[in-house]
C-alpha cells in the first residue's frame, strides 16, 4: 500500500461560527454517546453490538447525506468522519431529530478512523464534495490519491461501493485520470446520464445545492470494489 500519510495534515480551521448554548449541549452531553471508541478495531459488534453492515463516509458537511443514508437502512451501520466542529455539531442535530441509533462519529482525521476498520469490512465509502487543491502543487493534499485510495479498496468487500461526488471541474477531471488507473474498482456507468444524475439512494445535501444555485455541474461517481 502507498503510503496515506501525505494528506494527513489537517488544513483549515476546525471551527467556524461561536457554538449556541444548545449545540455546545449537544457536543457535551450526545457526542460522547456515538463516539467512536479511541482504541480498538472498528468494527459492527465493537460499535452496534452486532453483525450489521457497515458503511462509512469521508468528510460528512454537515451530516445531511450520513443521516439520509442512515434513515434508509436503519440496520446498516454508519461511520461518520469529520475534522470540523461546526459539522459534527450539524450531524448531531441529525442523529437527535430523526433518532438515529445506527451512526457514530469520528471527530478528526478520516483515515485514522477508516484504517481501524478490518480489512474487507465494508459494504460503501462515501467522498462527497472533497476538498479539491485546485493548485497543481496541492495535488498530493487531494483524498482521490494512491494513498488513500489504496485503503479504502483494502476495507471495503469485494463488490463493495465506493462512491464520489464533486461540483469542481479540477477535481472531477483529477478523478477521472486517477481512478481510470486503477486495477481494483469498476467504474458503474454506462453513458455520461450515469454520473450526471444523482441517484435515488444519494441523499442531497447542503452544499450540492448551493453548488447548483451557482450554476455548477454536480458528477456522481460510483465504483465497484473488484
Amino acid at each position: 500500500m502507498n503510503d496515506p500519510t501525505t494528506i494527513r495534515r489537517l488544513y483549515g480551521r476546525r471551527q467556524g461560527h461561536k457554538l449556541r448554548a444548545g449545540q455546545s449541549n449537544l457536543v457535551e452531553d450526545l457526542l460522547p454517546q456515538v463516539s467512536v471508541p479511541e482504541s480498538g478495531p472498528l468494527d459492527s459488534q465493537l460499535l452496534f453490538g452486532d453483525d450489521r453492515p457497515l458503511e462509512f463516509e469521508i468528510g460528512f458537511g454537515a451530516g445531511e447525506h450520513l443521516a439520509g443514508q442512515a434513515a434508509m437502512r436503519p440496520d446498516h451501520g454508519f461511520i461518520g468522519c469529520e475534522p470540523f466542529l461546526n459539522g459534527v455539531v450539524g450531524a448531531l442535530n441529525h442523529i437527535r431529530d430523526d433518532a438515529l441509533s445506527n451512526v457514530r462519529l469520528h471527530m478528526g482525521d478520516a483515515l485514522t478512523a477508516l484504517e481501524r476498520v478490518p480489512d474487507a469490512s465494508l459494504e460503501r465509502v462515501y467522498l462527497l464534495h472533497p476538498d479539491p487543491w485546485r493548485k497543481a502543487r496541492h495535488a498530493k493534499r487531494r483524498m482521490v490519491n494512491p494513498g488513500p485510495l489504496d485503503m479504502i479498496a483494502a476495507k471495503l468487500k469485494p463488490g463493495g461501493e465506493f462512491r464520489l461526488g464533486t461540483d469542481d471541474v479540477t477535481y472531477c477531471r483529477w478523478s477521472m485520470m486517477v481512478m481510470n488507473t486503477r486495477r481494483d474498482f469498476e467504474w458503474l456507468a454506462a453513458s455520461a446520464t450515469d454520473f450526471l444524475t444523482r441517484p435515488d439512494d444519494w441523499p442531497e445535501t447542503r452544499y450540492e445545492r448551493k453548488g447548483r444555485r451557482q450554476g455548477h455541474e454536480v458528477w456522481y461517481f460510483r465504483y465497484r470494489r473488484i
